[in-house]
């Protein structure tokens, strides 16, 4: 790697995205190996994805994933892009991006609970349930999977009691978390238990003021309470 990249990739860890991004596209790769191509794309494809230019970010994990990069490097930039795909409203593509992972043997808690997203974006019941319960069996422990799954069964009404338990066990892990209180919050009204909804939710909303769901939650609390 030239002195060039080297410095680039100093100011893409000092977060300095712009300035990163200039250096990289200051590179002179004319004389770099397929393997150093393929790093070059990696980190401008990084650079794109903090300045949230998704399309371009995309162009770049294109070419690593179908270039000759390593299995790590491939796996990185697959979830990546599975994490643009979601933001930018495209489930299928980012259940695309995860089920080639699976399909070449990596399997995590990660991989699990973005393809339950995926899944309950598509209204896909039953497959976000079994994601995050494939989520679980890897790390009985994760939050994200607890939160997610416990959310599920609530608010599709297919086990209260389990929902609802699971919700509290997030908040108990993480209790600052506001996502996971407003789950609480919602379990707890799903559950007719309206005293100690409004309590999780008004907390969740004290630390999230600007969270749309949270909102509605407290919302519909308040028309159905009065």
């Amino acid at each position: 790697m030239t002195a060039k990249f080297e410095d680039a990739v100093r100011l893409y860890s000092m977060k300095r995205w712009d300035s990163a991004l200039q250096a990289f596209q200051g590179v002179d790769a004319s004389k770099f190996s397929t393997e150093e191509k393929t790093e070059l794309a990696y980190y401008m494809g990084l650079c794109y994805t903090k300045l949230e230019r998704h399309n371009d970010a995309i162009l770049y994990f294109e070419q690593v994933v179908t270039g000759e990069a390593s299995p790590l490097r491939i796996c990185q930039c697959r979830l990546t892009l599975a994490y643009i795909y979601m933001i930018t409203k495209r489930p299928r593509m980012a259940e695309f991006e995860l089920e080639r992972l699976i399909k070449n043997g990596f399997k995590s808690v990660q991989i699990y609970t973005m393809m339950a997203y995926a899944a309950w974006m598509q209204k896909q019941f039953d497959r976000a349930v079994k994601m995050y319960e494939s989520a679980l069996d890897i790390d009985p422990d994760n939050t994200t999977a607890m939160n997610g799954l416990g959310f599920l069964l609530v608010e599709n009404g297919a086990d209260l009691r389990r929902g609802l338990d699971l919700c509290r066990k997030a908040v108990d892990k993480r209790p600052q978390n506001a996502a996971y209180m407003d789950s609480l919050g919602w379990a707890y009204y799903k559950t007719g238990q309206l005293v100690e909804a409004r309590q999780w939710l008004r907390r969740a909303l004290d630390l999230a003021p600007r969270q749309k769901d949270i909102s509605s939650h407290m919302k519909i609390l308040v028309a159905n309470a009065s």
